[in-house]
């Protein structure tokens, strides 16, 4: 059924952010949709659960950095990744569906820079990622998550408190998308180091002026 849906909106192609164990874990495809891997890897997971096996309390300040760190790594070391997917944008015009694992952080930076590069204020930019917050609700998450069965692992714990109480000043963080200080840590990156968002295609990701203007004559009315 979910296919049916997917065809009905003609989608052609999927380009997927997870790293390679998540998408080794959950892969899948489509029928007539295109296949496209650019993996960027979730090391928040990683810090989370070296924090806490060196004994450091994952408190809501630390919660905050690690999701901060998080977001100016999107900018700094993985360009080529988001360069792919303008190359998506660039090569047709075709419906085309790119995600993550979360569908919020490495997502919403890419949903952030295609607005960016079209023209679209920083305001709605910002507000348009804080949907995600009221949208992606723990109650629509698979599965569940059992904390006695993750007693280890505070990134499943951590998520487990989320979908008891979102509002958790820890696990919100790091499971939803509040525009500050997570998507406006990205775009202060990008603006203090080049500029606009404009300039770090151009200088980082390799899409030049002609492809920015292309970019608008095909998704902009």
């Amino acid at each position: 059924q979910d296919a049916q849906v997917l065809a009905g909106v003609g989608l052609t192609r999927s380009v997927d952010f997870r790293g390679l164990v998540e998408g080794a874990a959950q892969s899948y495809a489509l029928p007539q949709v295109r296949y496209h891997a650019l993996p960027i890897e979730p090391t928040v997971v990683q810090r989370a659960k070296e924090l806490a096996v060196a004994g450091q309390q994952i408190t809501a300040p630390v919660a905050v950095g690690l999701m901060q760190d998080t977001y100016r790594a999107f900018v700094s070391d993985n360009a080529q990744q988001f360069a792919g997917l303008f190359e998506q944008l660039l090569a047709e015009d075709s419906p085309l569906v790119f995600h993550c694992t979360a569908g919020k952080d490495r997502t919403g930076f890419a949903a952030a820079l295609i607005l960016g590069v079209l023209g679209v204020p920083r305001e709605t930019i910002l507000s348009d990622y804080h949907l995600s917050t009221t949208a992606r609700r723990p109650e629509f998450e698979i599965p569940r998550i059992d904390p006695t069965a993750h007693a280890g692992d505070p990134v499943a714990l951590g998520f487990a408190r989320y979908q008891q109480d979102p509002k958790s000043r820890i696990a919100r963080p790091l499971y939803g998308a509040d525009r500050e200080p997570l998507l406006e840590a990205a775009l202060m990156e990008v603006e203090q180091r080049w500029g606009s968002v404009e300039g770090y295609l151009r200088d980082e990701a390799g899409i030049s002026a002609s492809d920015i203007e292309a970019l608008r004559a095909a998704y902009l009315e």
